[in-house]
């Protein structure tokens, strides 16, 4: 304000107009502030390869409920499958599986809202999957058509991806997914054709050297695959044996099947999560429409199935998806076009239905829940 200009203002006023001002500004800042942080609220991303976009959510902690960001679909490459989103919650990268390429998409802080980061980074074709590792510095994709495994060092500024030197390696025939340790020391790959788990070490450039003894044995068809979030088992969905595969992993990243593996499930495992904690083991049985439970010894990694186990999953889920906080799983069905949640009670593991499920507008390729 300039007081030689307003000297003749009185008092009362100068505070009326000063507190005025002030409290214009303070309203637009509290609402952004709400809005940014947005309390008892994460978001989610979810692929749809039919419309070629991603559709944005805002996901309720205390319920699971899922409410379409204004703006959804954003528009990606040919045919988006994978998605993930980066530890820094900053950034959603979608795989493309017809263009052969990655779209990079910065997170708007205020709500969720996605606006693509060009250009797109190119792939060796048919990106099946991909991870990334725990400090969000390293980015790693599965080629099925192509039958490799490309790498990208990530930048920690703009989240700008850059192809390793030496990447990308070739790996088992028509590799379907993989899964990489918390520590990043060691990833792994399976190819739905063969009853194997294939192991590769990851240098501090991202570089992959096959682990000793690679590959390992899992059981017919060896589909899906995680790491518990202590480094300890890998876990194998084996669609034609109806069974999982529990591996346990060396200090050299060698794997080898716990008492008792591989263990009976359902018809036709296709998913597979495990409970934040490490004790509670989920699959996703689509010829059987059910999630099989199990709990985990952390010791020996054996499974025990929980009580109440079957629960039933509607038609046909594909693939199972845990909360950051591991309160909720999530079960997507690409026939139903549906994601259902449920509530994964840390004592006993048996989940319950939380009531919550959310129709899509064409079938789901991949799902992605931020921090």
């Amino acid at each position: 304000m300039n007081w030689k200009a307003n000297h003749h203002t009185s008092i009362g006023k100068t505070r009326e107009l000063i507190f005025g001002k002030a409290v214009s500004l303070l309203i637009p800042l509290l609402l952004l502030g709400l809005t940014a942080c947005a309390p008892g609220t994460h978001l989610a991303y979810v692929s749809l390869p039919t419309v070629n976009g991603v559709v944005a959510y805002r996901v309720r902690n205390v319920s699971s409920g899922l409410t379409e960001i204004v703006g959804s679909p954003y528009l990606t490459g040919n045919s988006p499958g994978p998605v993930l989103v980066s530890p820094s919650a900053k950034y959603v990268y979608v795989g493309n599986r017809v263009d052969n390429t990655i779209s990079q998409f910065k997170i708007s802080g205020e709500n969720g809202s996605l606006s693509e980061v060009f250009p797109r980074i190119a792939t060796g074709f048919d990106p099946a999957a991909m991870v990334m590792n725990s400090t969000g510095s390293m980015l790693f994709v599965v080629n099925e058509i192509s039958s490799s495994i490309s790498v990208y060092s990530v930048n920690s500024s703009s989240g700008a991806l850059s192809p390793v030197s030496g990447t990308p390696v070739s790996t088992t025939p028509n590799p379907v997914t993989l899964a990489v340790t918390p520590s990043g020391n060691f990833l792994y790959v399976v190819n739905a054709n063969l009853s194997a788990v294939f192991g590769y070490s990851v240098s501090s450039s991202g570089s992959l050297q096959a682990v000793p003894g690679s590959p390992f044995p899992a059981d017919l068809g060896a589909f899906a695959l995680t790491i518990d979030p202590n480094g300890k088992f890998v876990y194998v969905a084996n669609t034609t044996a109806n069974t999982v595969s529990i591996l346990s992993i060396a200090a050299n990243g060698a794997l080898t099947a716990v008492a008792g593996s591989p263990f009976a499930t359902g018809t036709t495992p296709v998913g597979v999560a495990v409970s934040k904690g490490g004790q509670y083991l989920y699959i996703a049985n689509e010829g059987s429409n059910n999630i099989t439970e199990f709990s985990i010894d952390p010791n020996t990694g054996f499974a025990t199935s929980i009580t109440g186990s079957p629960i039933s999953a509607g038609t046909a889920p594909l693939f199972l998806l845990s909360d950051p906080d591991g309160n909720y799983l999530y079960a997507i069905s690409q026939s139903s076009k549906t994601i259902t949640s449920y509530i994964i009670p840390p004592t006993t593991g048996e989940l319950a239905s939380t009531g919550q499920s959310t129709t899509t507008i064409n079938t789901v390729a991949g799902m992605a829940v931020s921090q």
